[in-house]
């Protein structure tokens, strides 16, 4: 059945999810600000396909406000964390909306926001694939029937109702993605942001934002492994289970393969558009640094190359010298190389998608 839906927050994946759900049928609206605004009701939503250059163009009606009075089967938030906590209190003053599905990075957990609205009204979940803004133009990595790409949601206390079931058929009724619903959403979440907030975004602003430094540079990966390793203990030691579990390979290959799997990916598609992502998000990037310290603080774990890395963020600190490579390789601590030659091509294959 269609549904009335909203689109609060209309960058790379807001954009894609209102194409799709109205190919779809649903009844679509979608509500941005400034520039952002003026783009969608000028030139409607232009999308260019990464890999093959096709370019589409849909049109929707734009709403300039979120009215407490209005009514929405579904309310989807694809924003930056800190945008999100900014209209929380525009979101809270409607009381009409039965559900807002919140699709973003975040390892503060979910309790903002089931203060605000109430647990019954939220569902998490996180968007892919990859993309960023050009002007009015959005760049996405292809959606298709050959390139499907799967959702994770889920709801604040793990279940599955009725109302998950419902979210689900909405966003499997867009072509090219399929849903999985997860009874960990917070955990994958949590995760989510320790495998590439304080150490890739940090790592490749490191190298100041440029791919060409960041794949020469050996130490900024060093140091991104090492930080990613950190990272993962001091969440085990704050009580987060690394979800899923295949992630856990990254402990076990050798650093140097691992080192070597980044300079290879660094040249990727991939990572070109989350490059191009990176560019105009230091604020999120710092926002979601500050939650992460702060869900690892109890841990009392050491983490010397999230620090380093970290101040990328915090301060005005000069980028690596390009090419460096000071940091003596480590191997201690790890499986056979043969079996870590095997995981990281596994994982490198994955991350392409």
């Amino acid at each position: 059945m269609a549904k009335k839906i909203l689109i609060f927050g209309v960058g790379p994946f807001g954009s894609l999810f209102a194409e799709r759900l109205k190919e779809a049928g649903h009844d679509i609206a979608v509500l941005d600000h400034g520039e952002r605004q003026e783009d969608l009701k000028r030139f409607g939503i232009v999308i260019e396909n990464t890999a093959t250059g096709e370019t589409t163009v849909t049109q929707v009606p734009v709403v300039d406000s979120f009215d407490p009075e209005a009514y929405y089967d579904l309310v989807i938030v694809p924003m930056r964390k800190n945008k999100v906590i900014e209209i929380l209190p525009t979101l809270a003053a409607n009381k009409k909306v039965p559900t807002f599905l919140f699709m973003m990075n975040n390892a503060e957990g979910q309790d903002r926001l089931v203060r605000a609205l109430g647990q019954e009204r939220v569902v998490s979940g996180f968007p892919f694939p990859g993309g960023y803004r050009q002007g009015h133009t959005i760049r996405m990595l292809p959606v298709d029937e050959h390139h499907k790409w799967t959702l994770p949601i889920g709801e604040v206390d793990g279940r599955t109702i009725p109302r998950t079931l419902e979210v689900k058929a909405v966003l499997e009724s867009m072509r090219g993605f399929k849903v999985e619903i997860r009874d960990d959403i917070d955990d994958w979440l949590k995760t989510h942001v320790a495998l590439l907030v304080p150490t890739l975004a940090q790592a490749v602003y490191a190298c100041d934002t440029d791919l060409e430094r960041f794949a020469a540079t050996r130490d900024a990966r060093v140091l991104c492994i090492r930080a990613l390793r950190e990272s993962f203990g001091a969440l085990r030691k704050a009580g987060v289970e690394i979800t899923p579990p295949g992630l856990r390979a990254f402990e076990m290959i050798p650093e140097p393969l691992l080192v070597l799997m980044l300079a290879k990916l660094a040249r990727s598609e991939t990572f070109e558009n989350s490059l191009g992502h990176l560019k105009s998000v230091p604020d999120e990037v710092k926002q979601l640094t500050d939650e992460f310290y702060e869900l690892i603080e109890p841990a009392g774990l050491e983490t010397p190359a999230l620090d380093i890395l970290s101040r990328y963020s915090y301060t005005d600190k000069a980028p690596l010298p390009y090419g460096l490579k000071e940091y003596p390789l480590q191997w201690k601590g790890v499986y056979a190389i043969a079996f870590g030659a095997v995981a990281a091509a596994g994982i490198y294959k994955a991350m392409k998608k």
